[in-house]
């Protein structure tokens, strides 16, 4: 009787599935001499090895080692298979997917591989100048799926049929687009056309294909709208002033920076600052826009960045972009393609209704684009890559939680109400949505609905648990408590500061037992206890509860939301806090500010001051900026959009930052510590009586708030015998205050965690939600 030979049955999980990871292993197992299978299931990947142990060993070091350049491998498990329950192989083969429930993740969209962008460049190949190639190693993967197991039938390329050619590749576990999804070719995929503003279909001219005559088109003053990998963008030449101008006005985005798109980067040392690892995030598979300070020898169209001293680029991440900036001799505007403040369009009917009006021709294609996915923003700060907005490239890619968070069931954290994600937590990963955008927009509602749907769909999860902010009004908080009433869930309000700590914590790997860290949670505003307005605040953190132990002095927010995008009633309500607004016009009357604020109706001001009539209290970081930049006129009467005053007046502060700071004065009232500003404005208006230069007086003010910030985070961490500082909140996107903040606490000692993985803005909070609700399901008693 024959015995059978020693057999393994391997359990890999991490994002495994459409990255070449089963071709991969069947190519390992060859060179092993093993016999067996490997197939896709519903949890990752499953290997049947059949040989020597020491072949399978080589087999596993092998796959751990050297992965497909997509993939990500979370755990390898190995468990021996007892005779009786081997199956009979007779080679190694790749086996069809099977399924089960979802527990395995779908991979980010990446950008082309070199080998493609070989296949595109010769004129020799069946894919010369084909823009939607692609292979296991590149291409669309969230912006088309609709389901998984990831095959085929489950993408928008299950519209076409793919040819002989690109079936023999698609089955042969040798060739890099064995069974890639997206596999096409011009003889049986997807195609694209030019037409003009009337929906007609432009004919060739000269030859040309319609990519190199849309560069054209480009070069010679016009602006396309061209549909990408996850959404529609509008394009012209970066550096037409007048071309940039109209796009601003077409599309009513009046300060936002522009995005940019370059060749290479040989493309972008013309006109800003790059150093190693920006170039390694411009060429990663991710490919995000880069933030980098504006220099080089040539200038662009000073609309493309008003008022900022830092421009946003990337680099072609389709064979479309790569085709098209082929035709280019300098960067182009690539920018979503909406009107201010809606979702980017993603379809091509949705294109020519939206965009008619913006653009004057259109760049459009039928694949079709399932999931929206807005070019994600990436910005070095203080060392490290930061995220400013996850999205392509980075999303839906689960973030592995330290141990400990695998014990607690399904949960969905909806976030907050601007710059949206929403956060699936299971089997101890959270699931990060793509940047959703303002929720107050109507449109976006309805597209942060429908993608909480598929999402949950596509990971088959079924929440026990929903974790909303604490602010009553938020879409977000209404929709959660609708659908724990409707589906009867449990419901969790999680406090919004209390949610930007926990969301850094957990993405540095502190587990839920972790001890207490204190907390720096600087932003415009979130919702505090007993329905106050924090933005300012020094928190002891545990997952589970917070304490208040310091904050911003609450400052009034004249005329309510209007101080949002007023920032002159900023700063006059905090003049009005601080001094006698007589004694003002007798000692700064002459003061420029004075006289324009006076000139308001001072006296309704004053009593809405007075009265707190429609001026609610906050203790935010985020007014404090919009004051100081308004009493330098920044965007003093108007801020077109959130953080504008605050971005420009960092663009401005003078370098190097050897000023000395504006004061503050540090108090404790009634148990906590109080950080209040007379200091600084005495100073400020004494520096403004002299004439100082706008840019010093920009670097004195940041000076003071890294002062006032270390200062009380010093004091608070000796007293409360804490030695980790957590920094997060919107307002640490300046890179002056963080990087500031961030050398001095770490010259005394202290372990210092900020953002890198998610963004410090609200962009984060989803992720602070699901794992605050996670700890505390965890300490309830059964």
């Amino acid at each position: 009787m024959s015995v059978k030979p020693y057999a393994e049955r391997i359990r890999v999980r991490g994002l495994v599935q459409g990255v070449g990871f089963r071709p991969t292993v069947w190519n390992f197992a060859n060179r092993c001499e093993l016999l067996g299978a490997v197939w896709n299931d519903a949890q990752g990947v499953l290997i049947d090895a059949v040989g020597s142990k020491s072949a399978i060993d080589q087999l596993t070091d092998l796959i751990a080692r050297h992965p497909p350049p997509l993939a990500r491998i979370d755990g390898i498990e190995r468990q021996p298979l007892p005779p009786g329950e081997q199956p009979d192989y007779t080679r190694f083969e790749i086996i069809e997917s099977r399924g089960g429930d979802i527990h395995t993740g779908i991979v980010p969209d990446a950008a082309t591989c070199s080998a493609c962008l070989q296949d595109i460049d010769d004129p020799t190949n069946r894919r010369y100048r084909y823009p939607f190639t692609n292979c296991t190693h590149c291409g669309p993967r969230l912006s088309i799926v609709r389901a998984i197991p990831y095959d085929r039938a489950t993408t928008s390329m299950g519209d076409f049929q793919q040819c002989d050619a690109c079936l023999a590749e698609y089955g042969d576990p040798s060739d890099r687009r064995f069974h890639a999804q997206p596999n096409a070719c011009p003889a049986c995929g997807p195609q694209v056309w030019l037409e003009n503003g009337a929906g007609e279909r432009l004919p060739a001219e000269h030859d040309e294909d319609p990519i190199e005559r849309a560069a054209r088109l480009i070069a010679s003053g016009a602006i396309l709208a061209i549909k990408g990998l996850g959404g529609v963008h509008l394009a012209c030449d970066a550096g037409n002033e007048l071309v940039v101008a109209a796009l601003r006005s077409r599309k009513r985005r009046y300060h936002k920076p522009f995005a940019l798109m370059a060749t290479d980067a040989d493309m972008i040392r013309r006109y800003a600052h790059l150093n190693e690892q920006e170039v390694a995030l411009l060429k990663s598979s991710a490919a995000p826009i880069v933030i980098l300070q504006q220099g080089g020898e040539e200038m662009l169209a000073r609309e493309v960045a008003p008022g900022q001293q830092s421009l946003g680029f990337m680099l072609p991440y389709t064979p479309l972009h790569h085709l098209l900036m082929g035709h280019l001799a300098r960067p182009i505007v690539l920018t979503s393609g909406n009107l201010s403040d809606e979702p980017q369009v993603i379809s091509n009917k949705a294109s020519q209704e939206r965009l008619a009006g913006i653009a004057d021709y259109w760049l459009l294609h039928d694949r079709e684009i399932v999931n929206r996915l807005d070019d994600s923003v990436v910005r070095v700060m203080d060392g490290d890559a930061r995220m400013l907005r996850r999205a392509r490239g980075y999303a839906p890619a689960p973030i592995v939680l330290p141990d400990g968070f695998e014990k607690t069931p399904a949960i969905l954290a909806l976030g907050g109400e601007l710059k949206n994600t929403f956060c699936l937590l299971r089997d101890g990963q959270a699931i990060v949505s793509q940047h959703m955008g303002d929720l107050e927009n109507s449109a976006t509602m309805r597209e942060y609905h429908r993608s909480l749907e598929l999402y949950r769909q596509l990971y088959q999860l079924d929440p026990a648990l929903v974790v909303v902010d604490y602010h009553p009004n938020y879409l977000s908080t209404q929709w959660g408590q609708q659908m724990a009433s409707e589906q009867d869930l449990q419901l969790e309000a999680v406090q919004h500061h209390h949610a930007h700590i926990a969301s850094c914590m957990a993405e540095h790997g502190l587990g839920p037992d972790h001890p207490a860290v204190l907390g720096v949670a600087l932003d415009g505003l979130g919702m505090g206890e007993s329905g106050s307005l924090w933005g300012g605040e020094f928190l002891r953190v545990n997952y589970c509860q917070f304490q208040r132990l310091a904050h911003f002095k609450p400052t009034a927010m004249l005329g309510g939301a209007k101080a949002m995008y007023e920032p002159w009633r900023n700063t006059l309500a905090y003049l009005l806090s601080e001094f006698e607004w007589e004694t003002l016009l007798q000692e700064y009357g002459d003061l420029e500010l004075i006289r324009f604020l006076n000139a308001k109706p001072i006296i309704n001001l004053q009593q809405m001051w007075a009265r707190g009539i429609n001026s609610p209290l906050a203790s935010s970081c985020g007014r404090l900026f919009d004051a100081v930049a308004a009493a330098l006129n920044i965007c003093r009467e108007q801020a077109s959009h959130e953080g504008q005053a605050a971005i420009e007046m960092e663009a401005l502060a003078a370098p190097p930052m050897g000023q000395p700071g504006y004061g503050h004065r540090l108090e404790l009232i009634e148990g906590r510590y109080v950080l209040g500003w007379q200091p600084l404005w005495s100073d400020l208006l004494d520096d403004l009586k002299r004439s100082v230069p706008v840019a010093i007086m920009a670097a004195r003010f940041h000076q003071g708030i890294i002062d006032a910030v270390t200062r009380t985070a010093l004091l608070l961490c000796q007293e409360q015998q804490l030695d980790t500082v957590v920094l997060s909140g919107g307002v640490f996107q300046n890179r002056i205050l963080l990087e500031g903040v961030s050398d001095r606490l770490r010259q005394q000692g202290l372990n210092l965690l900020s953002p890198r993985l998610v963004p410090a803005n609200d962009g984060g909070l989803s992720l602070g939600q699901a794992v605050v609700a996670a700890a505390r399901w965890q300490n309830r008693p059964c």
